[in-house]
């Protein structure tokens, strides 16, 4: 007689969800950031927390985006409770089927949908006893390798933090541009790598403050310094522009505001305006829609960089390296923004060995959420 394990038999009940709960936090930067011309002090997040019948619990998370998603908490708040019915009562089981309920029962936001699906994988694999990489179809790699973000208002202080940051293990950063006069970041960016090295990976991000002749002068001045990409120099919606830039063939061109789906992944291969994506798992609704628009690429030829929105706790983060494990054409690295935040919300935050990001192995998203961390930092 074959006998049942404990673990084995609690696998094969089955279990409905009991609960869904959305859970405003804002957690505190280690140092304040400028985003998209916005001082951010404090990462302004949603929690999802799903519990199932048995007790397991689930965890998602979305970040407040509205230059990004359109969307505040308080908006992912009320998503959330709006597509609770939908889960309630459901079969843990049938995830994917209410995953995809919650996809189709809405429009947009993205955030919302995101932290449910993160929340439902992990979940599942908690229940099940497996990784949220193997439910995204396994690993296509162990690692990955993280880049660091450098938008400081001096180059002396974007070497100082890089020089540091590079003693920590960081071999990849991504400078932020279009924010002063050209000719200054041109020269910054000659410092920074004299400085770091030839063999430093180095981007560019213009989060579209350039016009279109500015970033053809900025490519044409930066093309000997070795980028691996330029990530929307342009408006979202100029694909024109960015045509005209990848057609320079002189850096890649990289889509990321002017990025959610697959729709706009298709628009912008058919006018040949980019060379890769910035994959964000909240604009596209979560890590199995990111999984698809990654599909996609490579289907196209696109490469890809996957990221978070700052600053996610390790919730999104696990879930986002979970994509960047098995997505293909993962040609552009890694940018986890828990690394920001000054506390996490979770026992043991994901932290970088030898330079790399290693997919996590425990069941579901392998991080275990610390709850009166949360109490604590909870906004009431």
């Amino acid at each position: 007689m074959v006998k049942v394990t404990e673990s084995a038999a609690h696998r094969a009940t089955s279990a409905t969800i009991r609960s869904v709960e959305a859970i405003r936090v804002a957690l505190p930067l280690k140092k304040p950031m400028l985003m998209a011309g916005v001082r951010i002090e404090t990462a302004q997040n949603v929690l999802v927390r799903i519990e199932a019948s048995d007790g397991t619990v689930g965890w998602g998370e979305a970040t407040s985006a509205p230059t990004m998603t359109g969307e505040f908490a308080e908006s992912i708040v009320a998503a959330v409770g709006h597509l609770t019915p939908l889960l309630t009562g459901q079969d843990v089981g049938s995830h994917a089927m209410l995953a995809r309920r919650c996809q189709q029962a809405i429009q947009g936001n993205g955030g919302a949908k995101s932290a449910i699906d993160m929340a439902l994988l992990d979940l599942t694999g908690r229940r099940a006893g497996v990784p949220v990489v193997d439910l995204l179809g396994g690993a296509l790699r162990r690692s990955v390798t993280p880049m660091w973000l450098l938008g400081n208002s001096s180059a002396d202080a974007d070497i100082v933090e890089a020089v540091d940051k590079a003693k920590e293990g960081f071999a990849f950063f991504k400078l932020k541009v279009g924010v002063k006069a050209l000719a200054e970041e041109v020269e910054s960016m000659r410092r920074f790598r004299h400085e770091l090295g030839e063999d430093v990976l180095l981007c560019a991000d213009a989060n579209m403050g350039f016009g279109v002749a500015q970033a053809q002068q900025f490519i044409r001045l930066s093309s000997d310094l070795g980028l691996l990409f330029l990530e929307q120099p342009v408006r979202a919606d100029d694909l024109p522009g960015m045509r005209s830039l990848a057609a320079t063939g002189a850096v890649p061109i990289c889509a990321d505001e002017g990025i959610a789906g697959a729709r706009e992944v298709l628009a912008h291969d058919r006018m040949c305006a980019t060379s890769g994506i910035n994959l964000k798992l909240m604009k596209a609704g979560g890590p199995r829609a990111a999984m698809r628009v990654a599909a996609l690429c490579e289907a196209l030829g696109l490469s890809i960089t996957v990221a978070g929105k700052i600053a996610e706790s390790s919730i999104s983060a696990a879930s986002t390296l979970a994509v960047a494990c098995a997505a293909p054409n993962v040609d552009w690295g890694l940018n986890l923004t828990h690394v920001y935040l000054a506390e996490d919300v979770v026992r043991e935050p994901l932290r970088m060995t030898d330079g790399q990001f290693t997919c996590p192995r425990g069941a579901g998203n392998g991080v275990d959420v610390d709850e009166s961390l949360v109490e604590r930092y909870r906004v009431r």
